[in-house]
């Protein structure tokens, strides 16, 4: 998974993009994990080689829990933050090479070993199928899946940059399709009791409190949500990192479209909004969609362009009998695009 290219993000916050951490620095992400990993194989093999350009030989077998246990010694003490650990889900044998499977920061990861336990690595290339070409195999995507109503989930953390451009590309596809379509925001938290103080998102509380904020006014008043998210991402969106200004903004922006900005702080503060909130979290889980933005239609996530033509195309590739406004080209969102996920 990628950063965000965007210059506003400050250099702790890229180094710390992990869902479900209020502390952006506390832990790694997955991505920060696998290429300290990868840093720490290259320098052991490096040694073990003398610098050569040869593998290091595999000595005497170890058994695969004693492995196992050496292995995780080594990770946690060696490769994952203070005060945090990674655990072993399961270890096989397939090819003379240990494949243990860990969970780290609630993500599950693959890493490698050697049967003597001497060497680590972070990925496997299989090249019994490789004929010498270095040409990449071709990989056939699976067929759309199309219904008469497509249902279209984008998973956001508010203050993503990625997310919050996406936000803004989906807009005018959900003004042209909305009616033929289920098209909604969904937001990726992560909850560890019953209250909202719990629950955890990559840019902290304030982060929190704007999606329950969104996913309030989506419930309450989902005629005036993208209206009020173009103009939250626009206005409010710069301001995130200063509290005062970005709750006197959002507070400006509510009533500015109209929405009833008490309705929305009883929602967004108490049990209503919470409970959207776990909802979300569930259905994030099922989609296996756990970086802003995801874009998931029928059930198949989208891995192509954000462009406003780029998404309405992918849902209209998804009905059944697309819909005449199917034939309307959307034009691209002026400025520079955002790419990148955090996650």
């Amino acid at each position: 998974m990628t950063l965000d290219n965007n210059p506003e993000i400050k250099a702790p916050e890229k180094d710390s993009l992990k869902r479900g951490n209020a502390q952006e620095q506390s832990v790694f992400s997955k991505s920060t994990i696998v290429a300290i990993i990868g840093i720490a194989v290259v320098i052991v093999i490096l040694l073990a080689a003398g610098f050569t350009q040869t593998m290091p030989s595999q000595g005497t077998v170890i058994p695969a829990p004693t492995c196992a246990e050496k292995t995780l010694t080594y990770v946690n003490n060696n490769l994952v933050s203070p005060g945090t650990s990674a655990s072993l889900t399961s270890i096989t044998e397939n090819r003379g090479i240990y494949e243990m499977q860990i969970s780290y920061g609630g993500r599950d990861m693959m890493i490698f070993t050697t049967r003597d336990c001497s060497s680590l690595f972070t990925s496997r290339i299989d090249m019994t199928g490789t004929t010498g070409s270095r040409t990449a195999p071709t990989q056939t995507a699976a067929p759309p899946i199309k219904t008469e109503r497509p249902v279209v989930d984008l998973y956001v953390m508010a203050f993503c940059p990625g997310g919050t451009y996406a936000g803004n590309v989906m807009k005018p596809v959900a003004a042209l399709l909305g009616s033929k379509a289920d098209i909604r925001v969904r937001y990726l938290t992560t909850s560890t009791g019953t209250t909202v103080a719990s629950v955890q998102s990559l840019h902290g509380m304030s982060e929190v409190k704007e999606d329950l904020h969104q996913i309030c006014i989506l419930k309450k008043n989902p005629e005036k949500f993208w209206e009020y998210l173009g103009k939250f991402n626009d206005a409010c969106y710069p301001q995130y990192q200063n509290a005062a200004l970005l709750n006197a903004c959002r507070v400006n922006v509510t009533m500015a479209v109209g929405i009833d900005l008490k309705n929305i702080d009883t929602c967004a503060s108490g049990k209503e909004g919470l409970d959207l909130l776990r909802a979300d979290e569930a259905l994030s889980y099922k989609d296996g969609a756990s970086s802003s933005p995801t874009l998931v239609i029928n059930g198949q996530e989208y891995r192509g362009t954000r462009t406003p033509d780029a998404y309405k195309q992918a849902i209209c590739d998804r009905f059944v009998t697309p819909p005449a406004e199917c034939s309307t080209i959307l034009p691209p969102l002026s400025g520079t695009a955002v790419s990148g996920v955090c996650g």
